[in-house]
């Protein structure tokens, strides 16, 4: 497929995604295990993440079935031990054990069928009970810990999931160093999802549970891909544990994503009993649409076991992108037979957010995806560990490479029960992630471990028995790991160029070492309360990074681009502060960088993605610069200042040697707070404002306008939802943002008030005072909050005020949002649901009416045309 080709699918894609979104919210679909639940085939996915028992502490005999842990707090996953401050960093997360109990009576329905409990990731180290008996222990807190249950369950009856889980150093496993000394925060508890997968006693294994090389669950793979036709290799491994031996077909049904058939096959096998089986299947398809960033085109394959009397006895869905990839050294990235014609640029993301830590809802993985893939980013590089399922979903369906690394950062422990366990991590990471068309890459090196000499131990010979690590778990094309420098990985993170080799920039942008003066006091690292100054020079310092990347690329094809560090601020284990560099604060609330980045994305196609921009980096302030800064990926763009005032033309200019558009235009001299301040006290607030207007081919296709921000009148709400819903499953959440605005909805971002926020309904809000959480300081015009779903679909009300109010401060705001129907089942007791905490609202409530306002309002007019009079004397 030529790009003009994509370029026009794209646009009837965007125009269909347009119109639907008219007609209905979008709702991600997230797998469940590994899989998509297929209707009618026995298997199903539950989810176990409502009401669990949780304390902080070790107790010695918590792994009982009767201890009695009543008295115990009720929390739902994903849960990260504790709330936390926005400035979590330099270790003031709990370290150490914690304890979960989970009570629950197995449906009549379960019984007979084969039950796996699989946690997505279990922080630390972890131990799991069954109805007192130990069924598994685990190190690592990454990859999913899954544990057959099937014969400990007890029927008609309670029973109880204990869960020892302890994140405390520990140099046995990886990442291994202290988090005194990390980059990062590992946090902890069971914080990601928990699923019960039932199916019958014939069925399609678990990869990370068959612990088989180069095998073992569904394993699609690719050998021709082209325009014309396509390869598609499909092994599974099914495995018997009936009482009997099995004769059966697996059918694999491949469907476009209007659910229009493309091939149906058949594979027919047998198998003993007690014996797990591996069959592999190649279909060809014609014609195939192929995925790529611009258009990452997903087909669904459903996969049934049937009998030898054609009853279906398992099955599942799987997503299907159908790409190969080549890396060609001189020439560069090559993507289904075609040379890549753009560089890869992307950020580095690590998985914590504000408030929760790492424990992170589906929904916001998706939306972390969605402003990544929207600033118009094409890779994604998981620092420093695999993440959470949900994202490598998302990847997959908004069209974002992804490299995936193996925990590690900085340490390795020449015991070798550690190199044991980092060979494991790699076999696992590939095992759970190998489906996906998102990933580009394997990065099977403990980052920054040996590549500088922090720990010579780790040797080369060590580093290049990773190659042939991946190659075991996948023994097919478009396999490629990356690091560096040693030239054995196909993509090399550094090192002396090679003909035969590609070079990717795996972090650029930021300033230096992470505990120097240098790199502590880099300008890239900026907090967004530091304000517009602060932002602007960091957006000029990535923006200097980001043109050194794109003229490589420009220069060779071989440099396939780079990840800038880091997407988001992100807190850390060794340094008191977080790390300030990110595009987005901890909340998600874009700094200036991230509408800088968004200037170098594609302008052909107009979508949320894609397509002219301008934006206007001033806020017109008696503070700002007179300079005025404007990103744009238009040929064109024009400034004009304040009605009837002056307007600035700027053409972008190319560089001769290499060209690259500066993604930066700076107007000078174009504002003076005096010039506003006249207009202003002449009573012609509405003539005070900048407009820019960005032009394609002498033709507008993009503006901007700015006012700058009067009197605080009131608190506006918005949700930061990217569109999609919050769902009423106890674990979900969403932010809601207050800001403090003039009249007209104009933010006044300089302003120190603190916010006060309330509930009614099915939700509640995350964290309290102790935290910050509520009320929340202002910070740069807006105070977040994160709102959390009951298990009951409804209504909730959210209301903001400044906390002291008077006669003059802003009036509160007020919104009201729905949360939907939870499609996926659960399993808890109602007992237990009815004592999970219930965050109270604040119950004092505002004293004065609108009304009153509005009475105020009239006299503050009083007061402004007696000092008008004052003046003019």
């Amino acid at each position: 497929m030529k790009f003009s080709t994509i370029k026009k699918s794209k646009l009837l894609f965007a125009i269909f995604m347009l119109f639907s979104s008219q007609l209905f919210a979008y709702q991600p679909e997230f797998s469940t295990a590994g899989f998509y639940s297929l209707p009618n085939t026995g298997r199903q996915a539950y989810s176990m993440n409502v009401a669990w028992r949780f304390n902080k502490g070790d107790i010695n005999n918590a792994s009982d079935k009767p201890y009695d842990d009543s008295k115990w707090q009720v929390i739902s996953l994903p849960h990260g031990i504790e709330y936390l401050p926005t400035e979590a960093s330099g270790g003031i997360n709990y370290q150490g054990i914690v304890w979960y109990r989970k009570h629950f009576t197995p449906k009549e329905e379960l019984k007979g069928k084969k039950l796996f409990l699989h946690f997505e990731a279990i922080m630390g180290k972890c131990k799991i009970w069954v109805n007192g008996t130990l069924l598994t222990e685990h190190f690592g807190g990454y990859l999913p810990v899954v544990v057959d249950v099937t014969n400990n369950l007890i029927w008609g009856q309670d029973n109880v999931i204990a869960v020892r889980a302890d994140n405390s150093n520990d140099p046995s496993y990886p990442p291994g160093l202290s988090q005194s000394m990390l980059d990062f925060t590992y946090f902890g508890g069971i914080y990601r999802d928990c699923w019960l997968i039932a199916h019958n006693n014939i069925f399609i294994t678990d990869p990370n549970y068959a612990n088989e090389v180069g095998g073992g669950g569904f394993f699609v793979s690719f050998e021709k891909v082209n325009e014309k036709e396509a390869i598609v290799n499909l092994k599974t491994q099914v495995r018997n544990e009936q009482k009997q031996n099995f004769n059966g077909t697996i059918e694999y049904e491949l469907l476009q994503s209007d659910g229009k058939l493309v091939e149906i096959a058949f594979q027919k096998f047998q198998a003993k009993q007690g014996e797990s089986i591996s069959t592999l299947k190649s279909i060809q398809v014609q014609n195939p649409h192929l995925w790529y960033p611009e258009l990452p085109y997903l087909y669904t394959l459903n996969v049934r076991i049937k009998n030898n009397k054609g009853v279906i006895v398992d099955g599942f869905r799987q997503k299907i992108g159908i790409r190969s990839i080549e890396f060609k050294g001189k020439d560069g990235f090559w993507l289904n037979g075609k040379p890549y014609e753009k560089p890869l640029i992307g950020g580095n993301r690590h998985q914590d957010f504000a408030v929760v830590g790492n424990a992170l809802a589906n929904s916001t993985n998706w939306r972390d995806a969605k402003k990544l893939h929207d600033i118009g980013f094409n890779i994604i590089r998981l620092s420093h560990y695999p993440q959470d399922p949900s994202f490598m979903d998302a990847c997959d369906e908004l069209g974002v490479f992804v490299i995936v690394p193996t925990p590690g950062w900085q340490f390795w422990n020449n015991q070798p029960i550690f190199g044991q366990r980092v060979e494991s991590d790699i076999r696992n990471m590939i095992r759970r992630d190998r489906n996906h068309p998102s990933v580009l890459l394997w990065e099977p090196i403990l980052n920054e471990t040996g590549l500088w000499g922090e720990s010579k131990s780790y040797s080369k010979e060590i580093q290049g028995n990773t190659v042939n690590i991946v190659a075991e778990e996948y023994p097919y094309k478009y396999c490629y790991p990356a690091g560096g420098p040693q030239d054995y990985f196909s993509v090399l993170y550094g090192g002396v160029p090679q003909q035969n080799k590609v070079y990717f920039t795996r972090e650029f942008g930021d300033g230096g070492n992470v505990n120097d003066w240098n790199g502590q006091n880099a300008v890239n690292r900026v907090n967004r309360s530091w304000g517009e100054a602060a932002m602007l020079m960091q957006a000029e310092s990535y923006a200097n990074s980001l043109k050194d990347v794109i003229s490589s690329f420009k220069n060779s094809p071989q440099h396939l681009g780079g990840c800038m560090w880091a997407s988001f601020d992100t807190q850390r284990g060794y340094h008191p502060d977080p790390f300030y560099g990110g595009l987005m604060d901890v909340f998600r609330q874009p700094k200036y960088a991230y509408y800088m980045f968004m200037s170098q994305r594609d302008t052909l196609i107009k979508d949320a993605s894609s397509g002219p921009m301008v934006y206007i980096a001033h806020d017109m302030t008696p503070f700002s610069s007179n300079n005025v800064s404007v990103y744009s990926n238009c040929d064109e763009v024009r400034l004009n200042v304040f009605k009837g005032g002056k307007q600035y033309v700027y053409k972008k200019e190319k560089n001769s040697t290499n060209g690259i558009t500066s993604p930066i235009i700076i107007f000078k001299n174009a504002y003076n707070y005096d010039d506003f301040r006249k207009l202003s006290r002449a009573n012609k607030l509405d003539d005070v404002y900048m407009f820019a207007e960005g032009l394609i081919d002498g033709k507008v296709v993009a503006s901007n306008k700015v006012f700058p921000a009067n009197r605080a009148e009131k608190v506006i709400l918005r949700v930061d939802n990217e569109g999609v819903d919050l769902v009423a499953n106890g674990s979900d959440f969403v932010t809601i943002v207050a800001s403090i605005a003039d009249k007209n909805g104009n933010i006044k971002r300089l302003n120190n008030y603190y916010i006060e926020f309330q509930t009614e309904g099915e939700g509640h809000i995350m964290g309290d005072a102790e935290v910050f959480a509520n009320p929340r300081p202002i910070v740069w015009g807006d105070a977040p909050i994160l709102l959390q779903s009951t298990t009951k679909a409804g209504a909730i009300k959210i209301k903001a005020k400044v906390c002291f109010e008077g006669a003059h401060t802003p009036i509160e705001g007020e919104i009201v949002i729905n949360s939907i129907e939870n499609k996926t089942p659960s399993v808890y007791e109602s007992k237990e649901l009815n004592f999970l905490d219930k965050i109270q609202s604040i119950s004092n409530k505002s004293t004065l009416s609108r009304t009153q306002k509005n009475d105020d309002e009239r006299k503050l007019k009083e007061i402004h045309q007696q000092q008008e009079r004052f003046l003019q004397k």
